[in-house]
C-alpha cells in the first residue's frame, strides 16, 4: 500500500539543514533567472531507508551516482546552469574523475629542507589540466549549486524545495531525475527509536511503497518544466513498454530506459513520439567516452522543441 504524497510529508520532517539549502536554492535561482539562463535539476544517486531513528542500518541501493555527476558536467557544456542534487558521498562531477587514489598517483612529493612542495607529474598533467579548467569556470560563472541528501525524506523535501524556486523559470526549466529513488519505506511510526537489538531474533520489517512524487511534480509543482525520468529494469522484454506506461500516466516529457547490464553502453530516450536509441561503440567505449555525453545533447536538442511549443515567457 502506499500513502498519499501529502501525508509522507506531514509524517516526515525536513532534514536539519533544510532551511539553509532552502535559501541557497532561492539565491541561485534568482540570480539565473534575473540573469535569463536555462536552468536543469539533476537528481543523483541512490537514498537510503533507515531502520532506526538513531540510524545504524538502513536499506540502500547499489547507486554511485555516475550518470547524474557526468550528465552535469554536459549540461554545464552546453550553457545551463544546474543545480546538483546528489546523496552524499556520492560521486560529483569533475572530482569522478579522479575517485579513489587516482588523484595522488598523480602527485609527487618534494623536500627542500623544512619546505615541502606538491606537484602534478608531468604525463598526468594533460588528464588534469583539461578537467580542472572546466570545474574553475563552473566555479568562477556560479553555474552549479551543489546539494546533498542521505534518505528518502531527505530527498523529498529538497526536490519540493528545488521545485517551488524553480516554476518561475516556466519552460526554461529541466529537471533531469537520475537519482535512484527507493520504491519502498519504513513509515515513521514503525521505526524504532534505537538501535535494532538481536538478543529477541531477527525482526521483521514491513516496507511500504513510496509515493510517486512525479504526479504532483508534473501536474502541480512545475508544470511548464521540462521533466526527464529515468527507468532501469532487468528483463529487456518490458523495458520499453514500462517507460511508455510512466509518459502515459504521469505526462511528462521524456524517460531514458536503460538495462542494468548495459547502461554505461545502451539507452533509449522514450518520448510519445518515438524511441531514439543511443549506443555507444565499442572503440568508444575503450576510448572512455561517456554516453552521458549524447543522452545530454539529445535532451538539451528536445528541451528546444518544447520551449518553442511552451514560448520562453512560460505560458502552458
Amino acid at each position: 500500500m502506499s500513502g498519499s504524497w501529502e501525508e509522507f510529508f506531514a509524517t516526515h520532517l525536513p532534514p536539519t539543514d533544510f532551511e539553509d539549502n532552502r535559501s541557497l536554492l532561492k539565491e541561485f535561482c534568482d540570480r539565473h533567472h534575473q540573469q535569463g539562463h536555462k536552468i536543469v535539476l539533476v537528481t543523483s544517486g541512490g537514498t537510503t531507508v533507515p531502520l532506526e531513528h538513531n540510524t545504524v542500518r538502513f536499506v540502500d541501493n547499489f547507486s554511485a551516482g555516475r550518470r547524474g555527476a557526468a550528465s552535469t558536467e554536459y549540461f554545464l557544456e552546453h550553457g545551463y546552469a544546474v543545480i546538483f542534487m546528489h546523496r552524499q558521498k556520492s560521486l560529483e562531477p569533475f572530482a569522478r574523475h579522479f575517485s579513489g587514489p587516482k588523484l595522488l598517483d598523480m602527485l609527487e612529493m618534494h623536500e627542500h629542507g623544512n619546505n615541502t612542495t606538491i606537484t602534478v607529474k608531468q604525463d598526468s598533467v594533460f588528464v588534469l589540466a583539461p578537467v580542472l579548467a572546466r570545474y574553475q569556470a563552473a566555479l568562477a560563472a556560479g553555474a552549479i549549486l551543489h546539494l546533498a541528501f542521505t534518505t528518502v525524506s531527505d530527498y523529498f523535501w529538497l526536490l519540493r524545495a528545488a521545485c517551488e524556486v524553480l516554476a518561475k523559470f516556466g519552460p526554461r526549466a529541466v529537471l533531469y531525475l537520475a537519482a535512484a529513488v527507493s520504491d519502498f519505506y519504513v513509515p515513521k511510526d514503525r521505526v524504532p527509536t534505537h538501535k535494532i537489538q538481536t538478543e529477541s531474533g531477527a525482526p521483521v520489517i514491513q516496507l511500504q511503497l513510496v509515493p510517486k512524487l512525479l504526479a504532483p511534480l508534473v501536474s502541480l509543482w512545475v508544470p511548464n518544466a521540462f521533466v526527464v525520468s529515468f527507468k532501469l529494469e532487468t528483463d529487456e522484454s518490458i523495458l520499453i513498454s514500462k517507460a511508455k506506461a510512466a509518459l502515459e500516466k504521469y505526462k511528462h516529457k521524456v524517460v531514458v530506459a536503460n538495462m542494468l547490464q548495459t547502461r554505461t553502453q545502451r539507452v533509449v530516450v522514450v518520448t510519445r513520439e518515438l524511441n531514439q536509441e543511443i549506443v555507444l561503440t565499442r572503440e568508444e567505449v575503450h576510448a572512455g567516452m561517456d554516453i552521458e555525453a549524447p543522452i545530454v545533447s539529445e535532451i538539451v536538442r528536445l528541451h528546444g522543441e518544447h520551449e518553442t511549443e511552451r514560448g520562453a515567457g512560460g505560458g502552458r
